[in-house]
């Protein structure tokens, strides 16, 4: 498979994406393309003794920094000739020469460089970022998380049917459940937003099981949870700070006296199971849906396991001809299902 990596994503780039490029190649026996400035790159992949055959290098002269925002951040994304690592790994991608890209880099930067460069599948009005919690008996794919604070209707919808595909085709859920995040589990209750979104999803041919709280996401009711933007930005940010202090805590009770420390000792082969299960980097890359191609996009903070792992996960998408896929479920969903305007 061929696999593009932006060598300039990360806070602590480029050291986590070689790490990352050349264990997935010898891992996966994959050719992996690394686009950043080739002599910067170079030195580093040298030093790991990598090959020609493990590793292609891509030069790209510029950046798009956690800096850039608005008309600079915009420019980079959109000019034809721009040298910045995003711009030119997606531009391998709509030239043919390449099936997924992952970055560590800016979300916005990422989210525009897609839609200027790589365009919207046919019928979808916005992308959107998802990622996967973890659920009781599972995980969860929730919805937008960022790129759309504002929605329509039509864009929950079509946000519904992008995490129903990815789930069934990706993790080989059939008929996954989907909810509307919402204030409480009746039809009626939420916003006005949700008010009209819910009638449109329950005339779908989705398996929509109506409106969610936080105790049926992490109950595991549920595949897939859609929301705002707004709300699934709030969402993932409040569930990683408290899965963060629950594990502080834990940790200090348990190393509070030598009773505790050996309670903890016996305890310790849970604990890494369960911080194995909320550790965001053993997903790696988020995909961004709704763009006509590949993408995936890791946190800043990625290090080099997170980057392989989202490699790993990019690779899943191109084996399950993911996005062949949506395109195919995209149109026909969206042709049988009556919206706002055709109601």
């Amino acid at each position: 498979m061929r696999i593009i990596l932006d060598g300039m994503g990360s806070d602590d780039c480029p050291e986590p994406e070689v790490n990352a490029a050349l264990q997935a190649a010898r891992t996966f026996g994959d050719k992996i393309t690394l686009v950043g400035p080739e002599n910067q790159l170079k030195h580093r992949l040298d030093a790991l003794g990598a090959t020609e055959t493990e590793i292609r290098l891509v030069d790209a002269t510029d950046v798009i920094t956690m800096k850039d925002k608005g008309i600079s951040l915009a420019l980079k994304a959109k000019r034809r000739n721009a040298k910045n690592s995003m711009a030119v790994g997606m531009d391998l991608m709509v030239n043919g020469d390449a099936d997924a890209f992952v970055t560590a880099g800016n979300t916005g930067g990422a989210l525009a460089t897609a839609y200027y460069r790589l365009g919207l599948i046919k019928g979808v009005e916005r992308p959107a970022l998802s990622v996967f919690l973890p659920v009781k008996d599972g995980q969860c794919l929730i919805l937008d998380i960022g790129a759309n604070p504002d929605c329509k209707p039509e864009h929950l919808f079509q946000f519904a049917i992008m995490g129903a595909v990815y789930v069934e085709k990706v993790r080989g859920k059939k008929n996954p459940r989907v909810g509307l995040m919402s204030n409480g589990e009746e039809a009626g209750k939420g916003n006005q937003l949700i008010k009209d979104t819910y009638p449109i999803l329950e005339s779908s041919d989705l398996n929509f099981i109506g409106n969610v709280e936080g105790k049926e996401l992490y109950g595991g009711e549920v595949d897939v949870v859609v929301t705002d933007g707004f709300t699934g930005n709030v969402v993932i940010k409040t569930s990683e700070a408290v899965a963060k202090l629950i594990t502080d805590m834990l940790r200090t009770e348990l190393t509070s006296s030598t009773r505790t420390k050996l309670g903890a000792l016996l305890a310790k082969p849970a604990f890494t199971s369960i911080r194995k299960m909320m550790d965001p980097a053993e997903t790696g890359g988020a995909p961004l849906l709704g763009v006509d191609g590949l993408v995936y996009i890791g946190h800043g903070r990625s290090d080099s396991r997170a980057l392989f792992n989202a490699i790993r996960v990019a690779r899943q998408g191109v084996a399950a001809n993911f996005l062949g896929e949506l395109r195919t479920a995209i149109q026909g969903r969206l042709a049988k299902t009556p919206t706002p305007e055709a109601s």
